[in-house]
């Protein structure tokens, strides 16, 4: 697998192992689900502004919202994403393939 990786010049890391660095395109997973809204290492504003802010070009971001927006910065964030047209549900994604 990291052979294929290499090949087609993509990188797999945790948001500390990208900080300093620069990519054209940034794919971050919010791992995070579950009744009680608890986020964990998520609430972490600042390891979350290292991982937004290495994408040159484009940003994504898959997560729970409904877990998620239990925290004043991802609700400020997902406003932002949903008023500029970024926003997809899983089901919208899931449409396009």
């Amino acid at each position: 697998m990291p052979d294929q990786l290499l090949q087609r010049r993509l990188s797999v890391g945790t948001v500390d192992s990208f900080q300093g660095q620069e990519r054209d395109i940034i794919a971050i997973t919010l791992t995070r689900s579950n009744p009680q809204g608890e986020i964990g290492f998520l609430s972490d504003i600042r390891r979350m502004n290292v991982g937004m802010t290495r994408a040159r070009r484009k940003l994504l971001l898959v997560g729970d919202s409904s877990t998620l927006c239990r925290h004043p910065f991802f609700v400020e964030l997902f406003a932002y994403v949903k008023g500029v047209g970024g926003y997809r549900t899983a089901h919208e994604v899931g449409k396009q393939t």
